[in-house]
């Protein structure tokens, strides 16, 4: 048998074949039967998808779990202080990343364009604000500093009001060598740490046991900030850290650019992996459909 190939990657040319002399009628069958059962979906970017998305679905699921988890088990004031309550983030940002990775899945599995365009439609998005946003952070760092310098403050307010809220600041007040937000004296902000002559407690003027200098003692001495809002910077810095943590957290992040970059990178490449996988599988499935197109209507050629 003999098949002329008009155009390359043409689906005609499944179809323009002729008989050679002595060749029977049943070779033309099983070339018309090989040409049916062609396909140009690959099943290594289908299921690789569908893999893909299959493992950021499960992750998804932990993060609402988590999320629901801690939401319950804590008061509803709970980490008031901060821009956004983690629980919540937490819980919002699985639940999207669960519709999202669905989509991927199952319109990967079905082979369902529209499901895979929403998913890559998505992650572009997702992609896209996510590089707006960092532009935006470093190029107005002054508003972003403020913004952080506001939070830290709120959660100086709100220091004894959540058990959480206080092991996160006493754990960056020592991994940062820091006191406060600009200086150990903005713990006057806490109601009970506050210098005024009106506050009965006794904590009074003092810093959290997380301001003072680390010591090789094994017993730690939770009431060593007792009354140093009362000293100057240099006696205080004696026995507490008298930096605040904003100015600890920029100098972290200058010298940790190439970290956080690689942070960001992590990211971004599986988002872009996730959108360059769907843009291929949706082609291979538009081609596929065209085939199908094409077969139905010559299915009626005797020679087909």
């Amino acid at each position: 048998m003999r098949c002329n190939f008009l155009v390359a990657g043409s689906f005609s040319d499944l179809n323009h074949c002729t008989l050679n002399p002595g060749e029977s009628s049943g070779t033309m069958a099983r070339t018309r039967t090989q040409g049916e059962d062609f396909t140009f979906v690959n099943p290594v970017v289908k299921y690789l998808l569908f893999l893909f998305n299959m493992l950021f679905w499960s992750i998804s699921m932990v993060m609402v779990a988590i999320g629901l988890y801690a939401r319950v088990m804590k008061h509803a004031a709970a980490m008031a202080c901060l821009a956004v309550d983690p629980a919540i983030l937490l819980i919002v940002v699985g639940a999207l990343m669960f519709l999202i990775t669905f989509c991927g899945c199952i319109g990967s599995l079905r082979e369902n364009i529209c499901l895979l365009q929403t998913f890559s439609i998505c992650l572009t998005l997702i992609f896209l604000l996510q590089l707006v946003a960092g532009v935006l952070g470093f190029v107005f760092s002054d508003k972003a500093r403020s913004k952080v310098s506001e939070i830290i403050d709120s959660a100086i307010v709100h220091y004894r009001d959540d058990l959480d809220l206080q092991n996160l600041i006493d754990y960056g007040q020592k991994q940062f060598s820091c006191c406060g937000g600009i200086s150990y004296k903005d713990w006057s902000l806490n109601m009970y740490f506050n210098c005024t002559p009106e506050n009965p407690s006794r904590e009074r003027c003092s810093v959290p046991y997380s301001c003072c200098l680390r010591s090789e003692e094994k017993v730690i001495n939770t009431m060593c900030g007792q009354g140093m809002q009362d000293l100057d910077y240099l006696a205080a810095e004696e026995y507490i850290y008298t930096n605040g943590c904003i100015d600890k957290l920029v100098n972290w992040i200058h010298s940790n650019l190439f970290l956080l970059g690689g942070v960001a990178l992590g990211f971004a490449i599986p988002q872009l992996v996730g959108i360059l996988l769907s843009q291929i599988l949706i082609n291979q499935i538009k081609d596929q459909i065209e085939l199908q197109k094409y077969n139905s209507q010559h299915r009626a050629d005797p020679w087909y």
